[in-house]
């Protein structure tokens, strides 16, 4: 099948090329924005409680005051605020209203803190859908405004809620991924001007993998809006990486193979229909188990990862299709112009790294067994310390105005009262509740270890739906307050509610909460299936059931390895509070589908090599030699490339950028290179159980390595189609 599509592409490279650049066009002028949004509790399903809750807000409470903002007043010097201060609030909150911004419904200013410390605005503004960004336009001019109204008067300002927080957040992630991006770029343009000493090969990987990154964000922006997926902001940066890592992983293995081609004599066409025919199948099957591994997260319950599935899979299919028909057709039209201006191409190096390598490994499997695979047992066991946090976590130095003002308002407020939690009261009878149920149920609330004051905050038209604050004594977004909800909070209200009614617990905490449960259910789902969907995908490759199973043993391995060591790097050396939440189902994915991919690569070359006649042993030995560059080469640019992440301000986008580069490097250099081929050539043929491997008889004057006795040098361009030397295809 490779093989007749490498015929096709390299006898139809201009109708190839055009079609590419006519789809592109077409999907680029077609596609909408893509819209992201950060607020948790619009990824959480209906059934969970914080969302009902929130349901019988809106519902009850149509324009109830709920701030979207809140400016904080403090003093410049840092004294507590006296009369003429309030006074100067009180003025700027009316100012503010005066203003009438965008979306902005009620303002109300809120009397200074217990020690005048704080004193601060409620903006409260009307709903808006996700991708709508007038809130955080409103927010903008509120700030540009605000540095005018307090000139002179010895205040100082900022402004924090959800707004401020996801225009802030929209900027840094702009920032981001404009950093993010230029250090992909300047990686992949070093490594591949080492690699192959040719700008040539280098301008055409990121000329290529850019018209390939638009069409496929165009693909995913109009299947998000066709299908109404909700896109996280963090999906952007993974997007870049995805798109230029795993793109120049994919035409590294092909001009690997390329170029081995053309040093056995091939001419430029044959050399890439060969090319694409012996490792076709390898990046379709690396590919495939990528995309399966995305596609698992329909399964998820939480609509961003529901979301980031496709996205990640689109952008990883775009890829594949590029890399076997785009890629291979602009490169059979320079044919060995392509090195311009090295001539290195000609003569193989010898590699003697990798050789060296490879021999020790055939000489010692054993050892390179325990040896690699204990390395990974004992950076695994870190993993038993981790802990998930799920509020963004921000450094405390952080500049962001909605930081600094939250840790102000927070210096002189109870830490639950930036985000009390809501608990909803509604008859079930459609009887008004009554005062004397609704005073002994706040005497209840507040009665819950870790909670320190409750109240009635509202109460609906009707009379049968009843609005409490429960603010806790801990910091709301911690994962304290998550137990105190989880447990106490929750059974009281449930078990305090007055006959004929019920109660729901709402707020960013509970929202916390469900997420929590939602993500441990996805663990028990989404992993076991992109597993099996992997399995299945190397069985059929491998055509063997044994082989399958002890590569997903491996990729288990570096996925616990991974995630000890991120625990050990974030946890206990830069102490933080925890790892973000999705950050091992982000690992899981990653680390176990490219570790695939270099796996896959590794087993199809020791495959080949077992085919040439070569013992299991000596296969091991070639086979390192041979692709263990091609998977050196790839996991550095793609670890590069994540790595690229950490430049990044945001805590999560840092700790996945690490996660996912140290575990693409135990994928590259400690399993690929050293526990497969090892554990391959200690089973034997037993490792293609039920297949059995026969060797190909070579052809005529053609050695089982596929060098002809008579060739000694390359010639430029090579002799006629299939006339030179070489493997058989």
């Amino acid at each position: 099948m490779f093989k007749a599509l490498g015929r096709f592409v390299v006898g139809h490279r201009w109708l190839v090329i055009i079609g590419w650049l006519i789809a592109g066009a077409a999907v680029i002028g077609y596609a909408p924005s893509l819209a992201t949004t950060s607020d948790q509790a619009e990824f959480l399903p209906k059934h969970y409680e914080s969302i009902q809750a929130q349901k019988i807000q809106e519902k009850a409470f149509p324009k109830g005051f709920s701030p979207s903002a809140i400016v904080v007043f403090t003093r410049e010097d840092g004294k507590a605020l006296d009369k003429a201060d309030s006074a100067e609030v009180t003025k700027v909150g009316k100012a503010i209203q005066a203003k009438k911004y965008e979306k902005v419904e009620q303002v109300i200013t809120v009397p200074p803190s217990p020690h005048k410390n704080v004193q601060t605005v409620m903006v409260s503004m009307a709903d808006v859908k996700a991708g709508d960004k007038s809130q955080q336009h409103a927010v903008e001019d509120m700030r540009d405004d605000l540095k005018a109204m307090v000139a002179n008067s010895g205040l100082k300002v900022g402004v924090t809620g959800d707004a401020a927080a996801q225009l802030d957040n929209e900027e840094a992630s702009k920032k981001a991924d404009g950093l993010i991006f230029i250090a992909t770029i300047v990686l992949i343009i070093v490594l591949m001007t080492i690699i192959f000493r040719s700008p040539t090969i280098t301008v055409l990987t990121i000329v290529g993998i850019t018209l390939v990154s638009q069409i496929a964000n165009g693909l995913i922006a109009i299947a998000a809006k066709e299908f109404h997926l909700k896109a996280d902001s963090s999906v952007s940066p993974l997007l870049i990486v995805v798109l230029f890592g795993v793109g120049t992983d994919y035409i590294l293995f092909l001009m690997f193979r390329y170029r081995e081609r053309l040093r056995l004599g091939e001419d430029p066409k044959t050399a890439m229909i060969s090319a694409v025919s012996r490792v076709g199948e390898a990046i379709a099957s690396a590919a495939g188990a990528v995309i399966v591994c995305f596609l698992a997260l329909l399964l998820s319950s939480l609509s961003f990862l529901v979301s980031m599935g496709p996205a990640l899979s689109i952008a990883i299919g775009v890829t594949l299709l590029a890399s076997l028909t785009l890629i291979p057709a602009i490169i059979s039209l320079m044919g060995t112009r392509v090195f311009w201006p090295s001539k290195s191409w000609q003569h193989e190096p010898r590699a003697a790294r990798f050789e060296a390598v490879g021999k020790a490994v055939a000489r010692r499997p054993g050892l390179s067994v325990i040896g690699s695979g204990l390395l990974m047992i004992v950076l695994a066991l870190g993993a038993l310390g981790y802990k998930p946090t799920f509020a963004s976590q921000e450094d405390e130095n952080s500049k962001k105005e909605s930081q600094v003002a939250l840790h102000a308002m927070s210096k002189d407020l109870p830490a639950g009262s930036t985000n009390p939690s809501t608990v909803l009261m509604r008859s079930t009878n459609g009887e008004k509740l009554r005062d004397a149920d609704m005073k002994s149920f706040v005497t209840d609330l507040k009665q819950v270890k870790g909670v320190g004051s409750a109240s009635r905050t509202q109460l609906s038209k009707d009379g049968t739906t009843a609005e409490f604050s429960a603010v806790l004594t801990m910091d709301p977004n911690g994962r304290e307050a998550m137990d105190v909800v989880r447990g106490p909070l929750r059974t009281a209200a449930h078990e305090a509610a007055p006959p004929g009614t019920e109660t729901k617990v709402g707020g960013v905490t509970s929202v916390f909460v469900d997420i929590n449960k939602a993500i441990n259910r996805d663990f028990s789902v989404v992993f076991p299936t992109a597993a099996a969907l992997i399995m299945l995908i190397l069985g059929l490759l491998l055509r063997s059931i044994v082989a399958p199973i002890y590569l997903m043993v491996s990729v288990a391995l570096g996925f616990g390895a991974t995630l000890g060591a991120s625990v050990l790097l974030f946890q206990q050396v830069q102490e933080q509070s925890g790892l973000t939440f999705f950050l091992p189902v982000i690992m899981y994915l990653f680390v176990v589908a490219i570790g695939t991919d270099y796996n896959i690569l590794m087993v199809a070359r020791l495959r080949e090599e077992a085919k040439e006649g070569l013992g299991p042993r000596e296969a091991a030995a070639k086979g390192i030699q041979h692709a263990g560059p091609t998977v050196a080469a790839a996991g550095v640019i793609l670890a590069g490339s994540f790595a690229a992440m950490m430049l990044a301000s945001d805590v999560s986008l840092a700790q996945i950028g690490f996660a996912v580069a140290f575990g693409i490097v135990i994928s590259a250099f400690v399993m690929a290179m050293f526990f497969t081929p090892a554990l391959t050539a200690l089973l034997g043929r037993a490792a293609w159980w039920p297949r059995r491997i026969k060797p190909e008889q070579p052809r005529q004057g053609v050695p089982p390595h596929g060098r002809p006795h008579h060739q000694q040098s390359v010639p430029a361009q090579g002799g006629s189609s299939y006339a030179q030397g070489g493997r058989r295809d």
